[in-house]
This record gives C-alpha cells, sequence and structure tokens, in this order.
C-alpha cells in the first residue's frame, strides 16, 4: 500500500536511501573510518546467494540506510560500517563493543553530481535518538541458516517485528516466518560472538510491497 499520512522530515525529496519522516537526532559526532569509504557491499557475506536484492553492489563506502557502528578497533570517537573477528587487526574484545549507534543519512562516497562532504570532511551523518524513518536498503534474503529459514531464502518482513543489524549492516527480522527467534542469522552482534544479545534497532512499521518499495519503522537506538 502506499505510505499515508503527514511527516515532519523530508517526505518527497531524497536522493538517498534513507527517508527521514520524523527525525530523531542528526549526528555527526564521531569520525568514520577509512573503511567506511572503500568497504565493498555487501561487506561481509558475499555470497551469491544471500546478497540483497536492495544493495548497489558497485558502490563503495557506506551506504545510506545502513547501520553506523562504533569502531574501537579504530580509534575513540570513530564510526563506521560492520566488522567482525575475522577482519585483520581487531581484537576480540573490541569487536564485542562494535555496536549499532543509528542509521547513515547518505552514502558516504556521495552521489553523482553532488558535492561530496564526508570524503572531505571524515564525516557522515546518521540518525540516532529515535525517530520514524523509510528505507530502501534493508535484507532481502537470509544471510544465514536459523530457526526456520535457510541461508539464502527470501526474508518475510512484517508489521511490529522488530529490526536488527546484520552481518552487512543493514537491517533484517529478528524474528522468522514463523516468529521464531532469528537472532543467530547473521547478526552482527550474535557473530561476534562474545556479545550477548542483539540491539534492536528499530520496529517495522510497514514492511515494501510492489506499491512501496521501503520499510518503515521507528528507530529505536
Amino acid at each position: 500500500m502506499p505510505l499515508l499520512g503527514q511527516a515532519s522530515g523530508g517526505w518527497l525529496e531524497s536522493s538517498s536511501a534513507l527517508r527521514i519522516l520524523h527525525v530523531g537526532v542528526r549526528n555527526s559526532t564521531g569520525v568514520v573510518t577509512d573503511d567506511a569509504f572503500t568497504q565493498t557491499n555487501p561487506p561481509i557475506v558475499t555470497a551469491a546467494a544471500t546478497v540483497s536484492s536492495n544493495v548497489d553492489t558497485t558502490v563503495l563506502g557506506v551506504l545510506s540506510g545502513s547501520v553506523a557502528f562504533t569502531r574501537p578497533d579504530d580509534g575513540p570517537n570513530a564510526i563506521g560500517g560492520p566488522v567482525t573477528v575475522a577482519a585483520s587487526g581487531i581484537t576480540a574484545l573490541q569487536a564485542t563493543l562494535v555496536r549499532p549507534l543509528g542509521m547513515f543519512v547518505n552514502t558516504a562516497v556521495g552521489n553523482a553530481f553532488e558535492n561530496t562532504p564526508g570524503p572531505a570532511s571524515g564525516k557522515n551523518t546518521y540518525c540516532s535518538a529515535q525517530g520514524t524513518y523509510a528505507s530502501q536498503l534493508f535484507e532481502t534474503q537470509a544471510l544465514a541458516t536459523a530457526a526456520a529459514y535457510t541461508a539464502g531464502d527470501a526474508l518475510v518482513y512484517t508489521t511490529g517485528m522488530q529490526l536488527g543489524a546484520s552481518d552487512n549492516g543493514y537491517l533484517a527480522p529478528m524474528v522468522d516466518s514463523a516468529g521464531a527467534d532469528f537472532t543467530g542469522g547473521g547478526f552482527l552482534e550474535g557473530t561476534n560472538s562474545a556479545v550477548t544479545g542483539v540491539t534492536v534497532v528499530g520496529v517495522l512499521k510497514m514492511p515494501s510491497d510492489s506499491e512501496q518499495p521501503e520499510i518503515v519503522f521507528d528507530q529505536r537506538i
């Protein structure tokens, strides 16, 4: 169904995957990591069957609508995309401290024919402190086998589902299509195994369909 109602944010205008409906805080406190401009997409789980149909694999760096994480491996006050214990240079302790902060508003490298303030400033604004957003970027396939899903299966989104950050830093449902716990299925905090639990990034208000290509969610961080 089409998205109806009123919004205090950018209802129609946007060249980004993340559309601000009711903004929390546009947060630019923190310096983005070097790999925030160079990571491939998807960055962690790259098996062909698991790649989200909503991700532009030709663009480098963190993407609009992806999750911003703390990155203690890159120093204090660093934010960026996902990283796991398998990444070079990150310790097991640092991996447990890679935690979601919010959603990146813009793709780090910018868009064609636009100014590129991210590479120039070392900043990339993310939305924190809740708010309501619509996003065209989310996982469409299961990254790992867990609950009722096998890796590569199409994910089912239903209103009311809690959303967490996948290994690739994209939103994904925290339960399967039958309502069973799916947080063992390729969620970043579950992959970084010393972490207990997966942070609820948002609550789904509206799944995507043929008329509305975005998911709409209330952010919880």
